[in-house]
């Protein structure tokens, strides 16, 4: 069977059995990270294997606890854990699971797991690109004004006279993690990303003082 054929299985089982109101890890979401772990895959060789790449991709956050949940950092096992069904469910190639559960486990950056498949680290980097460039730029100020957050503190943006506090502010949050994600990717060709991508962040800081 073909990519495309379990990209619609996943999907199809997506639409059927998964509501989520967040945007920042809806459909679209799924979509990137697997775009983007295929680019990496190529530019790193070909080397791994694209269905499993495929299933962790769509299922990686199959279970995502909001960010201030004080289990948040278990939220990879637990996807891990249901794609196992999922997977079954849909006559997935068993001898592929564990690989695929594997990847989807290792991906999360609070659950500080290794990446020990290239699988795992191509998921692990395409899942994290989104925290950065354009994209992340969008969800980090998604992700807090869904919590509440004030966007930055106007008074001292760059918290030169305070402690930082994403708790509080949106841009701090670039400052507390944003711009470290940027140097913990796995790959050469991740790497090289990241970089390009942390530097639409900076520019944006940039561009806001001026502003302000």
């Amino acid at each position: 069977m073909t990519l495309t054929h379990w990209q619609n299985q996943l999907e199809s089982w997506l639409d059927q059995h998964h509501t989520m109101d967040d945007g920042a890890h809806d459909i679209a979401h799924f979509r990137r990270v697997w775009k983007t772990a295929q680019q990496l895959n190529r530019a790193e060789g070909q080397q791994a294997d694209e269905l499993v790449l495929l299933a962790a991709a769509y299922l990686h956050d199959i279970i995502s606890l909001p960010k201030d949940h004080p289990e948040r950092h278990l939220s990879s096992r637990l996807a891990a854990r249901e794609a196992v069904f999922i997977l079954n469910e849909l006559a997935f190639p068993e001898a592929l699971i564990p690989a695929t559960c594997h990847a989807i486990e290792a991906h999360s950056f609070s659950a500080a797991l290794p990446a020990e498949t290239l699988e795992a680290k191509l998921l692990q980097d395409a899942d994290r690109m989104e925290a950065l460039g354009a994209i992340g730029l969008a969800r980090v100020f998604y992700t807090s004004g869904r919590m509440q957050r004030a966007m930055f503190d106007p008074f001292d943006p760059l918290a030169r006279h305070r402690p930082l506090d994403d708790l509080a502010y949106a841009l701090d949050h670039f400052f507390v993690k944003l711009y470290k994600v940027a140097d913990s990717m796995q790959t050469k060709s991740g790497r090289a990303m990241a970089l390009q991508r942390r530097h639409v962040l900076e520019r944006y800081v940039e561009d806001l003082l001026q502003e302000l």
